[in-house]
């Protein structure tokens, strides 16, 4: 595996071996001369749409206060102290989405979004800590980074942001347009933008367990089998009527014992929930789709590509994408790994795609799940 810049100079698997989950890393130059991928005009157009996730921060004399998008103006920027997030650019612009696939030595299935932050000079989020891994790419101007490995998370209370309330740095960092500094889960940062910056946070997804068993019970519901119903032929004179019977109370325990959940339960349902769009995200197909024939034969010249909203996931013979899921034959399955994998398949490739797999492209296509290149 090669070296990489974007890492510091160090392979993907040292960097997983060294920093992964573990401590941080700052990067000087991890993309040299970068240079900012959407202008600020171009990032307060995305803030007042009511489908892109969007917040303004301001802080004056210590008061903090945050307002959720859709943002339909903005502070001036000769105003110092404020920042505007946007969550998710990577799904409605084509460089931010490249920008987020050079960090697919991280499975996709852990691969969140791109949020890019604007802050005028002193602006800020306050001292806080994140339940996820993250890269804090600086884009345009400076930030100055205060970091440390907090024990303390207790949070200022009456807020609208979580602000650690005994933040206690142990390093900082100026960072500049290209730097990037990676910070583990719930180790705690403070970013101030010196002059007016762009940072770049590439997040990862870190649901939690309750999460993750809530939606998991829901999933299975439909699927729990348990034939009969509860009769007691034996049942004797009560002598304590409000009591629920200690034989009742047995045999139902070991009825619902018997509900079993499997491996491949489990598969379906991750694959399912961890490519199911956010609340926010919509797809629209193309205005005149071409007929099933005209597709055929475009695809097999041109190929086609994932809309950069679509995710796509498999494990085994299940192919996951949008939420949706289906099994599939070894050869169908080769190029649907691949698709997965790459986001693109050439002309050739897809030529060769059994009808059940073009039937599959051609709904994605009309459902804007995949486009014509």
């Amino acid at each position: 595996m090669k070296k990489s810049t974007l890492l510091g100079n160090i392979t993907p698997a040292e960097f997983l071996r060294d920093y992964w989950h573990k401590k941080p890393l700052l990067i000087r130059q991890a993309i040299p001369g970068f240079k900012p991928l959407l202008t600020l005009a171009a990032l307060a157009e995305m803030a007042k749409q009511n489908h892109i996730e969007s917040r303004l921060i301001t802080s004056v004399d210590g008061d903090w206060d945050m307002q959720h998008g859709p943002l339909e103006t903005l502070p001036p920027t000769t105003q110092k102290q404020w920042t505007m997030l946007v969550q998710g650019a990577n799904l409605y612009h084509k460089g931010a989405d490249a920008l987020l696939r050079q960090f697919r030595f991280i499975p996709d299935a852990r691969l969140d979004d791109l949020m890019i932050s604007y802050a005028t000079d002193g602006g800020g989020v306050g001292p806080h800590f994140d339940s996820y891994d993250v890269f804090l790419l600086q884009a345009h101007g400076k930030r100055h980074w205060r970091i440390g490995p907090q024990k303390d998370l207790s949070l200022v209370e009456g807020k609208p942001l979580k602000i650690l309330a005994n933040f206690k740095p142990q390093e900082e960092f100026l960072l500049e347009p290209g730097d990037m500094l990676y910070l583990p889960p719930h180790y705690a940062h403070d970013g101030v933008a010196v002059g007016e910056c762009m940072t770049y946070s590439i997040g990862f997804r870190s649901p939690s367990y309750q999460e993750l068993g809530e939606a998991f019970l829901q999933f299975m519901a439909d699927s729990i089998d348990l034939p009969g119903r509860y009769g007691d032929p034996a049942l004797e004179v009560s002598k304590h009527p409000a009591e629920i019977p200690r034989h009742m109370l047995a045999t139902i325990t070991e009825e619902i014992n018997k509900v079993r959940f499997t491996e491949e339960d489990v598969t379906i349902f991750l694959g399912e929930h961890l490519s199911e769009p956010k609340h926010n995200v919509f797809f629209t197909g193309p205005a005149k789709p071409l007929t099933m024939g005209r597709f055929v034969q475009s695809v097999a010249k041109k190929g086609v590509v994932l809309s950069l909203k679509t995710l796509m996931l498999y494990r085994g013979k299940h192919v996951f994408i949008n939420g949706e899921s289906f099994a599939v034959g070894r050869a169908d399955k080769t190029l649907l790994d691949a698709l997965a994998n790459e986001r693109t398949l050439p002309g050739p490739l897809v030529a060769g795609a059994s009808d059940d797999v073009m039937e599959a492209l051609y709904t994605w296509y009309q459902d804007g799940w995949l486009e014509l290149p």
